[in-house]
């Protein structure tokens, strides 16, 4: 497994922030992010299992919220093990939020505060098929521009970027090769959700969402790291219905709302950055 890791510039080597990515992105997207939060603490922005510069599992149904569960609380114990008495917080964008409150309910694990970035207990079915259509497509391109001007048309839902956080964005997603650019993840690890959604007996998946859905509230509710919870305003994968029940229930979450954006906030703009910078470094 591969991270991005961005040393603390004021020489801070007794906090982290760890930063993990939505489905089908990279650590990249974090950029922005870890250098406005290295300023202040060491940043470490995962390429989960996959995707970006980490490797593919042999098996595709491996691609699921354990196996990256387990992958990232063995960088969690292996950061503790070289700097005793780390200060750890997390910021999870969809999956990377999912992956988060799994290993903020472990005590040992010890994750002092929690972003959770438009995602919760309960994910929308509907966004999950939306996910499904796109998710593991392999296409190519002539050209970066070609490139980058598909991924910005199923990325609508960030919400506005310009053109060059557009392309900022894009670029860390693509490899070429023999002349051709093509997404950088591996296709397979759209598997598992595509078994879902496409299952014979829908009765039987909508269950297991549901089943799932439990799990999930029952992780949430053992979380007692202070939260924060952000949501695009549109979003079809977080309902504002989930973000009340999380504000009432487990840890209580804060949860700000970005006005012009759906599933989910990029974390580039200033407003979406210091939003995270002032509940990290609260007192």
């Amino acid at each position: 497994m591969a991270y991005w890791d961005w040393a603390c510039r004021s020489g801070n080597a007794d906090h982290a922030v760890i930063c993990v990515h939505g489905l089908g992105r990279q650590g990249r997207d974090f950029d922005t992010l870890a250098r406005a939060l290295s300023e202040r603490a060491r940043v470490i922005a995962v390429d989960v299992a996959g995707r970006g510069q980490s490797d593919w599992l042999s098996d595709p149904m491996g691609y699921q919220i354990p196996t990256y569960a387990a992958d990232l609380a063995t960088l969690l114990m292996k950061l503790r093990a070289e700097t005793p008495g780390l200060v750890i917080d997390w910021v999870g964008t969809s999956m990377g939020g999912l992956i988060g409150m799994a290993l903020a309910a472990q005590p040992g694990l010890a994750i002092r505060r929690l972003v959770l970035n438009d995602v919760g207990p309960v994910v929308q079915w509907e966004a999950l098929q939306r996910i499904g259509t796109y998710l593991g497509q392999n296409p190519s391109f002539d050209n970066e521009d070609a490139a980058v001007e598909y991924l910005a048309s199923i990325s609508s839902t960030f919400g506005p970027h310009s053109a060059e956080q557009w392309r900022a964005l894009s670029l860390p997603m693509l490899r070429e090769r023999e002349g051709r650019w093509w997404l950088h993840y591996d296709p397979a690890l759209a598997l598992p959700v595509k078994a879902l959604v496409n299952m014979p007996d829908q009765a039987q998946a909508h269950q297991m969402v549901r089943d799932g859905e439990t799990a999930l509230w029952a992780l949430y509710d053992a979380i007692t790291a202070r939260t924060l919870l952000l949501r695009g305003r549109q979003s079809d994968l977080l309902t504002e219905a989930t973000a009340a029940e999380m504000g009432r229930r487990g840890p209580r979450a804060e949860c700000v709302a970005f006005e012009g954006v759906g599933h989910a906030p990029t974390l580039v703009a200033q407003e979406q950055v210091a939003t995270i910078e002032a509940f990290l470094w609260a007192a």
